[in-house]
């Protein structure tokens, strides 16, 4: 794998630093597939701010006019026409218009924290449902300032304004967004935790968009002996099947057993899970520490990411999953997501990297000018502009 280096250029804030490998020239130059969003925290600076640039069909990156964006906000979600973000203080989530050359505009300040009772909500992870109507906010001591909850909004198409739609969803161990099924209407996420505590929640979307949590049946496959398996990230393809990390655990030592392996499973008419997969046939990964997966959206290729790289594997639905590549990196891999034009964008935190990478099903490679320095990056979201 071949890693691009060079020289950092300072921008405007002069506390931000931005590889030279991004060009310079204007984003309209070409005719952009994605615009690429990423919120870091600027080197001496106590707020955070969003680096935005358009993504041309090379996957090459170039920054959209104005970047960096002064948005103080750490996760975000997209829906063609808006950018969500949750503000580094969990008390609002930013509602900012997304400009036909991918700059940023604000519209709206939602303040999230007067929904939740008693007031001890903290706005975290955010994630839409598959038409962009309805936002989900997972508010950390959400409900009776205890549980984890999912924070329902409908979201107003001509102002981004936020309206609440409740809380039908809640749990002390939830701390991932929820991935949605072809159906719009079933959710799920995975957790684990200290590899002790473990769940496989399902969730129902309502008319007006509140999603609230169901009873579901799931059959897990068979661990190692004197093992038990601790689930824990979820990803959903354009149908009704999910791909769900599952990692061994001693039941004596509650220790890793062996690398986190991948299973898929098949959602009925009522939302239960089922699968045929057994440990045998559910791949090894080489992530380490499983930090994020990701579907693509042709439902192909599942994206896996953890302390110890990047990989992607081929999802072939109810069948089990198979490998693909190896490691395209080995710097730890915190969060990522696909466009539509076969391209892969993923953040290191670690590393203060953003890396880019051309996928099929039959090649991987990184894209020129990739990997690019940025400082200290949070989150990361993509707006795809083409299907």
């Amino acid at each position: 794998m071949i890693h691009f280096q060079s020289a950092c250029l300072l921008t405007a804030i002069a506390t931000t630093a931005v590889c030279s490998n991004i060009a310079s020239a204007p984003a309209s130059a070409q005719t952009p597939v994605a615009y690429v969003y990423v919120s870091n925290n600027p080197n001496n600076s106590s707020t955070n701010e969003i680096h935005a640039f358009a993504a041309t069909a090379s996957g090459k990156l170039t920054p959209v006019t104005g970047s960096p964006f002064a948005h103080d906000v750490t996760s975000m979600a997209v829906n063609g026409k808006y950018l969500f973000g949750s503000t580094r203080n969990g008390i609002y989530v930013t509602s900012m218009a997304i400009e036909p050359n991918g700059a940023l505009r604000w519209t709206a300040s939602n303040d999230i924290v007067r929904y939740n009772q008693g007031d001890c909500g903290s706005s975290g992870p955010l994630f839409l449902d598959h038409t962009g109507a309805s936002l989900y906010s997972l508010e950390f001591d959400g409900n009776n300032c205890s549980n984890n909850a999912y924070q329902s909004f409908a979201v107003n198409k001509y102002s981004g304004k936020l309206q609440n739609r409740g809380s039908g969803a809640s749990g002390e161990w939830f701390y991932l967004p929820a991935t949605f099924i072809g159906n719009n209407v079933y959710a799920y996420t995975a957790v684990c935790l200290s590899n002790m505590y473990w769940e496989i929640a399902g969730f129902k979307r309502s008319s007006n968009g509140l999603l609230s949590q169901i009873n579901i049946s799931v059959k897990n496959p068979r661990p190692k002996a004197g093992d038990f398996w601790c689930p824990s990230q979820a990803a959903a393809d354009p149908t009704n099947h999910v791909a769900i990390t599952f990692q061994g655990v001693t039941q004596n030592g509650f220790t890793p057993d062996g690398p986190a392996r991948l299973a898929t499973f098949t959602a009925s008419a009522a939302g239960n899970l089922t699968t045929t997969n057994t440990l045998a046939n559910m791949p090894a990964t080489s992530v380490g520490s499983v930090n994020d997966i990701k579907m693509s959206p042709s439902g192909k290729l599942l994206a896996v990411g953890g302390t110890a790289g990047l990989q992607v594997f081929h999802f072939n639905g109810a069948s089990p999953i198979t490998h693909d590549t190896g490691l395209l990196t080995t710097k730890p891999i915190d969060q990522f997501f696909w466009d539509n034009a076969n391209h892969l964008y993923a953040i290191s935190r670690s590393a203060g990297k953003l890396y880019v990478f051309s996928v099929t099903p039959t090649s991987a490679t990184q894209a020129t000018g990739s990997p690019y320095t940025i400082a200290h990056p949070q989150s990361i979201i993509v707006q795809p502009k083409t299907r």
